[in-house]
Order: structure tokens, then C-alpha cells, then sequence
């Protein structure tokens, strides 16, 4: 089984880091580098600084643990979706706006593959995990808004990539699809 992580952020990072055991090939795609902000919410460590988000997730996931995974330090687009998803058994959706969400949802939808998804309240008051027939991407509140790079949200952040992680290894094991809304007071699964 191959697992597409779109989104090597706070949420994408943790995750990728607890399915590090999962008997899946893992594939970790984004465009975006490590700055010193980063270190405060997402698994990266101060080497990781400049280097390509995937890449470095990659590094740390071999050297840390002996796990290998394939890394892609591209922008997702229009033109790139079939080269980097069309070999996901899962694809797994951990960006932070809009419009790569929507990418990988129409792409999912389109080839028929499993596709879950992954979001953090920009308050960091509640997280989601929906499997794609019952998510319908958002836009944004503002164009840009701030993400979870403070790493104030840390909690919840590592609340909801655990319930990612979870629900990605239930799928693997089990086949099941398991949605989750994660809040300060609890888990609902349903």
C-alpha cells in the first residue's frame, strides 16, 4: 500500500512520523522549506532549517528510525497531480489552504481513491479528520491567514495528528473510515 501525505506541515509531519511503523510505502509531498518558526509546531529539528519540508522529514524519518520514504519538495498543481498521486492506495490531505485541498479532493474524487483529510482550526479550538465523500473544502477566512507555525496550538495539533495517525492505520489494518472531530474536550468518532 502507498500513503500520499500532501502536506508536510504541523499536522502532515507529526502524522507521517507516528505511521513511520505502518506496513505502507510512504510518500510525503511538499513545496515548502523548514524555518526556524517550524521548529515550534511540526516535527522538524534545527538541521532541518532551509532544507525542503519533504526532504527533510525524509532525512530525519531514515536517520531517526531507519524508516525510508519517498519525498517530493514540490508545489502540487494542476499539471503534477497524476505524476505524484496516481499511485496512492490513501491519499492524505494536511495542506492549509483552499485551493490544494480542493487539487487533491478532485483528484480523489475523479479516480476513485481513498482520500482523508486533515484540519486544525485557525484558533486552534477544534481539529477535523474527514474522509473525502463527507468533507467539502472551505476557503479560508482570509487569504494567507496565519497557521499553526507558533507552535501555540501544540496540543491540539498533536491531539488531532494522532487521530490522523490512527485513522490511517485503521484504514491500512482494517479498511475501515472513521471520521473525527477532535476538541479541547474530547474525541467524537464517528
Amino acid at each position: 500500500m502507498r500513503i500520499v501525505i500532501c502536506g508536510v506541515g504541523a499536522l502532515g509531519s507529526h502524522a507521517a512520523v507516528l505511521c513511520r511503523n505502518l506496513p505502507a510505502t510512504l510518500r510525503l509531498v511538499d513545496f515548502d522549506r523548514v524555518e526556524s518558526k517550524n521548529l515550534l509546531g511540526q516535527a522538524y529539528v534545527k538541521p532541518s532549517i532551509g532544507k525542503n519540508k519533504a526532504t527533510a522529514l525524509k532525512l530525519q524519518l531514515a536517520n531517526f528510525y531507519g524508516v525510508a520514504v519517498e519525498a517530493f519538495g514540490v508545489r502540487l498543481t494542476s499539471q503534477n497531480t497524476h505524476e505524484l498521486l496516481d499511485e496512492a492506495d490513501l491519499l492524505v490531505d494536511c495542506f492549509d489552504n483552499h485551493a490544494s485541498r480542493t487539487l487533491v479532493s478532485t483528484f480523489a474524487r475523479a479516480r476513485a481513491r481513498a482520500c482523508v483529510h486533515a484540519a486544525v482550526s485557525g484558533d486552534g479550538t477544534y481539529g477535523l479528520i474527514r474522509w473525502d465523500d463527507q468533507f467539502v473544502p472551505d476557503a479560508e477566512d482570509e487569504e494567507g491567514q496565519a497557521t499553526c507555525e507558533g507552535g501555540e496550538h501544540l496540543p491540539m495539533i498533536g491531539l488531532v495528528s494522532a487521530t490522523l495517525a490512527r485513522t490511517l492505520q485503521e484504514f491500512v489494518e482494517l479498511g475501515t473510515r472513521t471520521n473525527s472531530m477532535v476538541s479541547r474536550s474530547g474525541i467524537t468518532r464517528v
